[in-house]
């Protein structure tokens, strides 16, 4: 990937690039990288360490939170043109929980390291802005997440996931294990199979060795409502 790539990619996805002055542009370049993580690397494991900004080229991110049970509980996934701000936790103040960040797939991202962003945030506003925005965007995420634990039933919960994961696949077919389900919800795989048994007698999905076949998405629909 060459450096005009980058100053493309840069234009297209950072709002704050325009504001920029010349030498502040030149750094962001000089400073962009390109790195690889293959299917199941774990890039972001609570506060020991600090990435900086991640931008997703391609692959999928998925970033979590684990108890000390070892449960987990996705957050949020991460697509192609995503930034992620959490894996710079380090100089976001207001961030006091772990997270985790995992590569649900092979990914390429293009990575500015955290004292260089936070050279930037210091020396521009438009850039500090920026980080405060997307901060604010993702713990949006986070609190749709944590409702739905808090307030919806588990059938409703199992609902919404289904229909939100269906939109991401080519055909009417999720390629999920039970034990993915779970993990992604925060659940046990007991509770997801029981649910998804019901669904199954219901008519509203049928259920195969690792995917989950939606029969009736009106359905599903309404029981998300």
């Amino acid at each position: 990937m060459n450096r005009s790539d980058h100053r493309a990619i840069a234009a297209k996805y950072f709002p704050f690039w325009e504001n920029l002055s010349a030498q502040e542009q030149e750094y962001l370049l000089q400073n962009l990288m390109l790195v690889t993580y293959p299917k199941g690397t774990t890039l972001h494991s609570g506060n020991q360490d600090c990435l900086g900004v991640l931008l997703v080229k391609s692959g999928v991110l998925r970033v979590y939170m684990l108890s000390e049970e070892g449960r987990e509980i996705t957050l949020y996934r991460l697509y192609k043109g995503d930034i992620c701000i959490l894996s710079a936790s380090c100089i976001l103040k207001s961030i006091t929980f772990d997270v985790h960040i995992d590569a649900e797939a092979d990914c390429e991202l293009l990575q500015i390291k955290s004292d260089v962003f936070s050279e930037l945030s210091s020396q521009n506003v438009f850039v500090e802005n920026f980080s405060y925005r997307l901060t604010t965007d993702r713990f949006s995420d986070v609190m749709w997440t944590m409702q739905q634990i808090l307030f919806m039933s588990f059938d409703k919960r199992l609902a919404v996931f289904l229909d939100e994961e269906l939109d991401k696949t080519p055909d009417d077919t999720i390629r999920l294990t039970h034990e993915q389900v779970a993990k992604y919800m925060g659940s046990a795989r007991e509770v997801v199979t029981r649910m998804l048994k019901y669904f199954s007698e219901e008519g509203i999905v049928q259920l195969s060795r690792g995917g989950i076949r939606i029969l009736d998405r009106k359905k599903l629909r309404q029981m998300s409502r």
